[in-house]
């Protein structure tokens, strides 16, 4: 890859993209007036450095711990930056394959732009032992939020097993207490449930909850959410993904439970959705000037979610996912507006 051209010292104008694989800067000055610079995001990884990739990246685009806008976790009160980081997709491959540069980069940005939660499970490929890995040696495993799964299936349905497979997690992360572990679509439910309140009672996790990928599982979920004392949930929910909001979400909210929210881009399908369309302008006057941040603040914009986990292994991707969660949250009305502007574009 060409190594990535440096900016002229002449005034630089943000000009906002449909949605950004590409960032776009136009500059005004004699040599270039009539030209424009376009880096790709994949370019910023060239960069390297978390002080160069923020060289290039407007104000707007970023964030700073005071910025970040938090949620409580409703069972303690403990207050968590609304954008995580996922490890489901990008991530996990991305280690899979070691490239290690971009993936340093992004949990240097992650916890130096003010962010803490990291959601990863021992399914995911590489993540959790690469992730764990990388924070030892940048020394910030304690400003991360670990939260991990059990395995879906993991065969045995006996407390040794479930044991023996989150000590796994404990190992592959190199931390001594994890933050949140989540029993993952439910599988074998009540028997990892009492080892998450044994390891919550000795003080080894500080939180536990459950979660599911599939809507089959949401009338399960409903029920444990009813009958079982847990901090957190882990759901599916974007903007094209709405299920979750008739009975899990109020439920959720009702019971003073923490909600994860996963896929915000619909697993990519949104942005598919979106190609070659403009934000409306009325959006990005509200503070949605990118796909990305529309589809974030959507998500955010429901009370009952407490943080969401885009994924991605690459830097400029992390800046723009947080600043999905600077400035106004839209509220039920734009929501509804919102939906309308997607459902409005042309398909296919």
């Amino acid at each position: 890859m060409p190594p990535v051209p440096r900016p002229p010292r002449s005034k630089q104008v943000w000009t906002p993209h449909a949605y950004s694989p590409i960032i776009r800067f136009r500059h005004q000055g004699s040599a270039l007036q009539q030209r424009a610079l376009v880096i790709d995001r994949r370019a910023l990884l060239s960069i390297g450095a978390t002080a160069a990739t923020l060289a290039v990246v407007p104000r707007w685009l970023r964030a700073a711990p005071a910025d970040l806008l938090t949620r409580p976790i409703p069972s303690t009160g403990e207050r968590l930056p609304v954008i995580g980081l996922g490890s489901s997709a990008s991530f996990e491959q991305s280690a899979n394959r070691s490239e290690m540069q971009g993936l340093t980069e992004v949990l240097k940005l992650m916890t130096a732009q003010g962010a803490k939660v990291f959601d990863t499970a021992p399914s995911y490929g590489a993540s959790e032992a690469v992730a764990g890995r990388i924070a030892k040696q940048l020394g910030i495993a304690d400003k991360i939020f670990w939260a991990t799964k059990t395995e879906p299936s993991s065969g045995r349905d006996d407390v040794a097993s479930a044991r023996a497979e989150i000590q796994d997690s404990f190992e592959t992360l190199g931390v001594e207490r994890i933050d949140l572990i989540q029993v993952h679509n439910l599988g074998n439910l009540q028997t990892k449930l009492a080892v998450l309140k044994e390891l919550k009672r000795q003080g080894l996790i500080r939180y536990l909850g459950v979660t599911t990928t599939f809507s089959g599982q949401y009338s399960e979920l409903v029920d444990c959410m009813r009958n079982e004392r847990i901090d957190f949930i882990g759901v599916d929910y974007s903007i094209d993904d709405r299920e979750v909001e008739k009975r899990i979400l109020p439920l959720a909210i009702d019971r003073g439970i923490a909600v994860l929210g996963y896929v915000p881009f619909g697993r990519r399908s949104l942005f598919k959705r979106v190609a070659g369309a403009e934000v409306p302008g009325w959006a990005q006057e509200a503070g949605m000037k990118t796909w990305p941040q529309f589809f974030l603040k959507f998500v955010i914009g429901h009370p009952a979610i407490t943080v969401v986990t885009p994924a991605t292994s690459q830097p400029a991707h992390m800046l723009e996912n947080l600043s999905g969660g600077i400035g106004p949250i839209p509220d039920e009305p734009m929501r509804r507006r919102m939906i309308a502007a997607l459902d409005n574009l042309p398909h296919g």
